[in-house]
């Protein structure tokens, strides 16, 4: 059996159980009321209730079909009993035979409707119960109507229900089913995607992880410079763990207003220690502080740093020397290093070992490059812009 009909048989077990017992219980107030009937049959009744209570409580076992039978069976001698007295039935008893017939016995019907052998089980049992509450009503001469009508009422009340019950159950379980088909195949499709992007994360990072190292040339940055770096970040944490508020203003070249003119000092300054921390030791000479516009100074700085990182990239020696010198009308940097070298006329015109774009950003401001190298003999690039 499969989980959508035990779960439709369960429903359909409680649902006639309580029906049952609720009739039950009424029943024995009606014929508990005084002058119901004698007093031998009254307690005949109460025990032929019981086990009529008794078959509705089991009829949710595995074996249904005995208790239905049980319950017909006590249902039908409670109904006959009412012959015994032999006197017309006052209006307690009519009441009892009514909701014993049509709705404690009836409750049956609920559970005998999903099998076509169920059903013919629950028209015998109707015609069986029927024809007992109408047999007495007309051996001790009472009225038919209102019993008669309440017990067919009740049979047909409650296969309604039950046929209700048992085609309402399946379909709701079944679309319950789908819904969860349709979520696990929601959630799965969710994990594949999310597994598609960790792999094409994890790609990305790995082919910025080799551009980087070919751009670099395989010279990466050293442990001394990563570990002096880090424990940099690491006091500046604990400063603003323990409330400290940095002034950008005072912060090296960080400004929080734009300016016309900047001190080349400060700026040499950060560039020196950035490249310190990469492992290239810059050897500053000549002028410390020098007054530049501001957009000089931008391409001044970047054709500089990009000179200090070809000496730190192609030279193979870990130290370089900038010169800066000025006149009235122009500041110059010679940047120098006793590397490996390389021949000029081999290098394309344009092309001064750093991109065409800083040269170009150069030559905008009214600035110049020159570039000076021989094999063995180390290289010696001249920077200059004007004031």
């Amino acid at each position: 059996m499969s989980r959508i009909q035990k779960e439709r048989d369960r429903l359909l077990s409680t649902t006639a159980r309580y029906v049952g017992l609720t009739a039950t219980a009424t029943t024995l107030l009606c014929l508990s009321i005084p002058g119901a009937m004698p007093l031998p049959l009254y307690l005949a009744s109460v025990v032929l209730l019981a086990g009529l209570a008794y078959g509705q409580l089991r009829l949710g076992s595995l074996h249904p079909g005995i208790w239905v039978v049980t319950i017909v069976a006590a249902g039908v001698a409670l109904v006959l009993m009412q012959v015994l007295p032999d006197v017309p039935l006052n209006p307690a008893a009519l009441s009892a035979v009514g909701m014993l017939a049509g709705g404690a016995v009836a409750s049956t019907s609920i559970v005998l409707v999903t099998t076509p052998r169920r059903v013919t089980a629950l028209i015998v049992s109707f015609c069986i119960t029927f024809s007992a509450a109408a047999a007495a009503l007309l051996m001790t001469g009472s009225r038919l109507a209102e019993p008669l009508a309440l017990t067919l009422a009740g049979w047909c009340a409650l296969t309604i229900t039950g046929v209700w019950l048992s085609r309402t159950v399946p379909r709701t379980l079944k679309r319950i089913t789908t819904m969860s088909r349709a979520y696990r195949v929601e959630r799965h499709a969710s994990e594949t995607e999310a597994r598609r992007r960790q792999g094409a994360r994890l790609l990305h990072d790995t082919v910025l992880a080799t551009l980087t190292l070919l751009a670099h040339s395989g010279v990466g940055v050293s442990v001394s410079a990563l570990t002096e770096q880090a424990a940099e970040d690491a006091a500046l944490l604990r400063q603003l763990r323990l409330g400290f508020n940095p002034d950008p203003t005072a912060s090296g070249d960080y400004k929080l207003k734009p300016v016309e003119e900047s001190t080349l000092g400060n700026t040499l300054e950060s560039v020196k220690q950035r490249f310190k921390r990469m492992g290239l030791e810059v050897n500053w000479h000549g002028t410390g502080q020098v007054l530049l516009p501001s957009e000089v100074l931008d391409s001044f700085l970047l054709a500089l740093a990009e000179c200090l990182e070809n000496v730190r990239r192609h030279s193979g020696v870990s130290e370089a020397h900038v010169t800066i010198t000025d006149d009235e009308t122009t500041v110059r940097a010679m940047v120098t290093d006793s590397g490996k070298g390389f021949d000029v006329a081999s290098i394309e015109e344009g092309r001064l070992g750093f991109t065409e774009s800083i040269v170009a950003r150069l030559r905008d401001v009214g600035g110049n490059a020159r570039l000076f190298s021989s094999p063995g003999s180390g290289t010696t690039v001249v920077l200059e812009v004007p004031k």
